[in-house]
């Protein structure tokens, strides 16, 4: 058996990362976990999302609890563990030191077609909902730590080039591409989170990532502060992005 791989997706709401996860899931060597510090947050910042009681019930909310998790050992005695998490989950005053053990990775998107799609369910008070902030901070910490930008991946290049973008991510997180990557069998999964019943609904009729078909998208006047904001990060992320035209 090789050494074991763990690797942390970071990602943002209203973004890909059930589909990645569903991609990633499909190898042969991989296991999963969906968004384990979700209880620690919603607990923490006291949010009211949907099935919010079955989150709390289904996960630790203590985070060193889930740190040890997320860095001991591999379940179902697979080669790879990727973890889905959301950067937003990673409130003030929590140390996040403990992602230097793993591959980390970022998964990004356009700001608007994320606050457009996160509006239309919930108020959007605050830029860091959204996760770019913290996704610039996981950045700093590794380039600190490694001299080397992690890899990013924008949505869009993924929906429009999936086999070239993911050859190029396992080529940076040095393990092989699988074309079993690339589909899956629609429906649930045992590894979903408690939430998907109200979440994951589209993903889990899909079978492999939809070509992406541009929008026109006309975010209100309230909104365009946080757009702004949300695009200075985005901007910085995107240029460091895995390119798809340069195969």
């Amino acid at each position: 058996m090789n050494k074991p791989v763990f690797i942390a997706m970071w990602s943002g709401p209203r973004n890909l990362s059930t589909a990645l996860m569903r991609s990633f899931e499909n190898r042969l060597d991989t296991t999963v976990i969906d968004e384990p510090f979700y209880a620690h947050f919603l607990k923490k910042t006291g949010i009211d999302h949907p099935g919010k009681h079955e989150v709390l019930q289904s996960q630790s909310t203590n985070w060193e609890e889930v740190v040890s998790l997320c860095t001991g050992s591999i379940p179902n005695n697979k080669e790879i563990w990727y973890q889905k998490h959301m950067a937003q989950h990673n409130l003030e005053g929590c140390d996040i030191s403990w992602i230097k053990e793993l591959k980390n990775c970022l998964l990004i998107r356009d700001p608007k077609y994320v606050i457009a799609s996160y509006a239309k369910e919930y108020p959007l008070v605050d830029v860091k909902l959204l996760g770019y902030l913290q996704q610039e901070k996981i950045i700093d910490l590794l380039e600190k730590e490694n001299n080397e930008t992690p890899p990013i991946i924008d949505a869009t290049d993924l929906l429009c080039y999936p086999k070239v973008i993911l050859k190029k991510l396992c080529n940076r997180l040095k393990i092989r591409f699988s074309s079993r990557m690339l589909s899956w069998p629609k429906g649930k999964r045992k590894t979903d989170g408690v939430w998907s019943a109200y979440w994951y609904g589209s993903v889990e009729k899909s079978t492999g990532f939809i070509p992406h078909k541009k929008k026109e998208i006309k975010l209100s006047n309230e909104l365009i502060p946080i757009y702004d904001n949300c695009m200075i990060s985005y901007s910085k992320m995107y240029e460091n992005r895995i390119r798809p035209e340069l195969v």
